[in-house]
């Protein structure tokens, strides 16, 4: 079985809800408050646990209660946490969200997860084999995902990376990774706006995701649209995260792109059912034999 090796950020989410969000310099009164485990790294590595096989977490914590917290949780999860150690010197990273008007807005401020450095992540990159799969996002260093790209590229081990937040990413990174997964935002981002251009670019390569209306890519010929799964919503944090960590646990089990991508779909749309970023990621069992494809 390939190997899943998330690098990334951990956190600890402040999550407050309102009916509305608040105007530049309007105090109003929330209908709720929760703290709970997240960052997008933690994330994709908790979704993938729950849907595959050795899952693997790289990543800083703080040495405080807030990093107690979030190795905790990533042990009840089942994810598989030698490459998390804590930093000393700085708190935990933290995330501050307003869910209002069915949507969320998110601050998160990186702290320990600073420490995601090359020099840290070697260590651990050094137990991948040939075929196996990495997994990245953007709340740690750049030059951290640069050097990641790089070393992916060049022991032909498979690379993921969910732009997100948005910052640029170089040119290096866009060839050199094999997926590519922003949503359309960080695509415009990317790509100037010219969505249907970058696809036809990047065959296979470039995913853009559309949240309940599914994914779209091109497959060399076409461009090819995944529909998505409609589901009540609570909460939508964190449904990138799992689209993201299931499209990992679908190459693992090695499934086609199309199949792999309603896959991802599928999963991400059980995980707006529940609140906070990791409340309605589902597990295998739950999602099995209701894929379109």
């Amino acid at each position: 079985m390939k190997k899943i090796m998330v690098i990334g950020s951990m956190s600890i989410d402040l999550v407050v809800s309102a009916s509305k969000r608040p105007e530049k310099g309007e105090t109003i009164l929330g209908d709720s408050f929760f703290t709970t485990p997240g960052g997008k790294g933690a994330n994709q590595a908790v979704a993938a646990a729950r849907l595959g096989e050795e899952v693997y977490l790289v990543g800083r914590i703080g040495d405080d209660d807030f990093g107690k917290e979030i190795y905790q949780n990533l042990q009840n999860n089942y994810v598989l946490v030698d490459g998390v150690e804590p930093v000393t010197q700085m708190p935990s990273g933290t995330a501050h969200i307003i869910l209002a008007e069915q949507d969320n807005s998110i601050i998160f401020v990186p702290s320990a997860n600073n420490e995601v450095t090359p020099e840290y992540v070697e260590k651990h990159l050094a137990h991948l084999n040939k075929g196996d799969i990495v997994l990245l996002q953007q709340e740690i260093p750049s030059e951290t995902v640069e050097h990641v790209i790089d070393y992916c590229k060049e022991n032909e081990i498979t690379s993921i990376l969910n732009p997100a937040p948005f910052r640029e990413v170089s040119d290096n990174v866009i060839e050199k990774a094999d997926y590519l997964t922003p949503n359309e935002t960080e695509s415009d981002g990317m790509f100037k706006g010219n969505m249907d251009e970058a696809l036809a670019k990047y065959p296979n390569k470039l995913i853009v995701t559309l949240g309940d209306k599914g994914a779209v890519y091109h497959d060399g010929n076409k461009k090819v649209e995944v529909p998505g799964y409609k589901r009540e919503v609570k909460d939508t944090t964190g449904a990138g995260d799992t689209f993201n960590g299931a499209f990992a646990v679908a190459l693992q089990k090695e499934f086609n792109l199309e199949k792999a991508l309603d896959f991802a779909n599928l999963a991400a749309s059980y995980s707006v059912t529940g609140m906070g970023a990791q409340g309605g990621m589902p597990k295998l069992s739950e999602i099995e034999g209701e894929w379109h494809v």
